[in-house]
């Protein structure tokens, strides 16, 4: 079972265990020989050390719960028998009269009574207290006085040493979306993201005894990761062409990379993270809105000057050419400053509409024009 274990494990060899040939995460890399992060950071990052001799082992001594409830009823029945042995059994009991019948010649004396019921009291606590029920989907890790002794995780109802401490360790794949994480990209601009991961516990031993908590250490870690990644590339790139944190697979698989290395050394598998939301801080959304309104107001603002001016010129053009004229240089500005400050004046406003009942007065001239007859002099 040992040698099957071994295997196990063997196969689930964390990244930062093994031999890597990844310069950013070998501690054999040598810098100055052009060994960077993937990332394009000059310094070489080793993913954190815990004890190499802490390790996941199964526990022993771990025996069916069916052992253990026999030997409590073994006790049971022991205790029952020694108590007839005594003194005869109250009649209530079924069987108690052929019980006390076949006892009465095997009396007990009082020292050895209180010693087997003693003995079957110290039993049949031994396998109450040990009794345990480990559901699917979870690990318990045993301890005793700061020691590891091993890992349970056949489920069911099992009998371990009750001296041992119990620590229950979920090892199911989980899901775990974070709260908006602050970062800061390449250019500075202050962001807000939301990660969503998918990892699982693959070391007992090292997820509940090298680290506080285990789930904390992985929430610290994500943070640390989306960081170093945002600071590697602008959020967009509306400058100039390339690429930016949008790409969401680029995005998907550094953090996934970097998240596998920090959290493999305390016994966690991260299958995949990926961000769900990357957005800029709403202050900083909002003057960054107000500058490139800004920006393109300026933009129209010099296309229409432009058009004004073509437009205010080909108009003296057109009037020079049609009467013949060659106006002074003087003349030619005044005019074309007059007609650009005329396109570009603002419309006058509307004028207010009055009631034709209330502004007409009638007259006798305007009274015949309405029933059709012609005025005569008068």
């Amino acid at each position: 079972m040992d040698q099957h274990w071994d295997q196990h494990r063997d196969q689930h060899t964390s990244p930062a265990e093994a031999p890597s040939a990844d310069p950013a995460v070998d501690s054999s890399a040598d810098p100055s020989t052009g060994g960077v992060a993937a990332l394009g950071s000059s310094a070489v990052r080793r993913p954190p050390r815990v004890d190499s001799e802490l390790r996941e082992r199964p526990a022993r001594g771990v025996l069916p719960g069916w052992v253990a409830l026999t030997a409590l009823l073994a006790a049971g029945t022991v205790a029952v028998l020694v108590q007839a042995g005594r003194q005869a059994l109250p009649g209530r009991i079924p069987g108690a009269g052929r019980l006390n019948e076949v006892l009465t010649g095997t009396p007990l004396s009082r020292p050895e009574a209180g010693g087997l019921l003693l003995g079957c009291a110290l039993l049949a606590g031994v396998a109450v207290f040990g009794l345990m029920a480990n559901p699917v989907g979870g690990a318990r890790v045993l301890t005793r006085w700061g020691g590891y002794r091993g890992t349970v995780r056949r489920t069911g109802l099992i009998w371990v040493n009750p001296l041992l401490k119990r620590r229950t360790v979920d090892v199911r794949v989980r899901h775990w979306r974070s709260e908006p994480i602050a970062a800061t990209d390449r250019e500075g601009s202050p962001l807000r993201a939301e990660l969503l991961l998918v990892w699982s516990v693959r070391d007992t031993a090292r997820a509940g005894l090298a680290v506080p908590d285990h789930q904390a250490y992985l929430s610290a870690a994500a943070e640390a990761a989306l960081c170093r990644v945002a600071a590697t590339l602008p959020c967009d790139s509306f400058a100039s062409p390339g690429p930016s944190l949008r790409d969401g697979q680029w995005l998907g698989g550094e953090l996934t990379r970097l998240l596998a290395v920090e959290a493999a050394p305390v016994g966690i598998t991260v299958f995949s993270a990926q961000a769900l939301t990357l957005d800029y801080t709403e202050e900083f959304a909002t003057a960054m809105r107000r500058r490139r309104l800004a920006e393109l107001d300026a933009g129209t603002r010099e296309v229409i000057v432009g058009d004004a001016l073509e437009t205010a010129a080909l108009t003296v053009s057109q009037l020079e050419h049609s009467q013949g004229l060659a106006l002074p240089q003087e003349a030619r500005t005044a005019l074309l400053r007059d007609l650009v400050a005329s396109f570009l004046a603002p419309p006058p406003p509307a004028a207010p509409s009055t009631d034709l009942a209330a502004s007409t007065v009638v007259t006798p001239r305007t009274a015949a024009s309405v029933n059709g007859a012609t005025p005569t002099g008068g």
